[in-house]
């Protein structure tokens, strides 16, 4: 898979991971909220049309997107989620919504976006999130009868395709989400996701469900997932790390271990996650060939990476 991503192709994923970093470094080195920081961070990558989140989604099986997205602060474990959002623009900003607004934690369909209308936030024209890259990757996945595919970049999926076989599904994983520690100990995550391409419409993975594909607890630590969502759901992955580190007396490192390589692949789990926990280490962990992913701390340069 790697020999079959061009430089140019790594050089713009490399970028677009840099600019994020920036937008939540920014944040932080002006004192301000690790929720902030990870909203904004999100909300770069779900306007990158390189990602699967926002503009750039990849379409359901009746050629429609579905979006999810979901936030938590660790300091009073307040969440907000959305699902199957199909107007509004950055769903990561819907989900802060339903936080602020405090009644709810998940929301869903005209529901969710009205409440994001109430907020003020932008809303598009379906078609706003559509790329023909995305496209390009349905039409294949419909003609090949391949069902539900993870993928990260559909242009790529496509090039990496072996010929006469179906797409890699162990090989990118579409969700975006970001994680933070703020200066006065504050940990906070954020994820969105446009879901499976050729996803039965109405499917929800784990990215909304707190829990599952979002935790953030000031005690332990703040995660965001990405991978086979069902899977994710499956294990209650991202509290899991949180409870192994309050619980069992785990560090970050290995609690994040236990759960992407013990417990996702006992029931054949793939993809990954990041984590931050209430000291500041930093966990990027994956049981696939490569994750993209990166890190910034304040006064220092960020860093990204995209394989082991």
């Amino acid at each position: 898979m790697r020999s079959l991503i061009s430089a140019e192709q790594e050089q713009a994923y490399h970028a677009a991971l840099h600019s994020a970093l920036v937008a939540g470094q920014g944040v932080l080195a002006r004192g301000g909220a690790s929720l902030e920081a990870v909203c904004v961070a999100v909300q770069a990558m779900e306007d990158c049309p390189l990602f699967n989140a926002g503009h750039g989604a990849v379409f359901t099986a009746e050629d429609t997107h579905e979006l999810d997205a979901a936030v938590m602060e660790g300091t009073h474990l307040a969440a907000g989620a959305v699902a199957g959002i199909t107007r509004i623009r950055n769903p990561v900003l819907a989900a802060r919504a339903v936080l602020q607004h405090g009644q709810h934690v998940l929301m869903a369909g005209e529901g969710a976006e009205q409440l994001a209308r109430d907020a003020g936030l932008p809303v598009v024209e379906p078609e706003y999130f559509s790329t023909e890259a995305r496209r390009a990757q349905l039409r294949d996945a419909q003609a090949r009868a391949s069902g539900a595919v993870l993928d990260h970049d559909g242009a790529a999926a496509l090039a990496a395709r072996p010929p006469g076989g179906p797409l890699h599904e162990g090989s990118k994983m579409g969700t975006v989400g970001a994680v933070a520690l703020d200066a006065h100990g504050h940990l906070a995550a954020a994820t969105s996701t446009g879901g499976m391409t050729n996803k039965r419409p109405g499917r929800v993975g784990d990215s909304p469900l707190i829990g599952a594909g979002t935790y953030a607890d000031d005690r332990t630590a703040a995660v965001s997932c990405t991978g086979h969502g069902e899977s994710f759901i499956r294990v209650a992955a991202a509290h899991d790390v949180c409870a192994r580190m309050a619980y069992g007396g785990f560090s970050l490192q290995q609690a994040c271990d236990a759960v992407v390589h013990q417990a996702l692949p006992a029931i054949h789990g793939t993809g990954g996650l990041v984590a931050v926990d209430a000291r500041g280490n930093v966990c990027l962990s994956f049981n696939t060939e490569g994750m993209y992913r990166g890190l910034a701390r304040v006064g220092q340069a960020p860093e990204t990476f995209i394989y082991r």
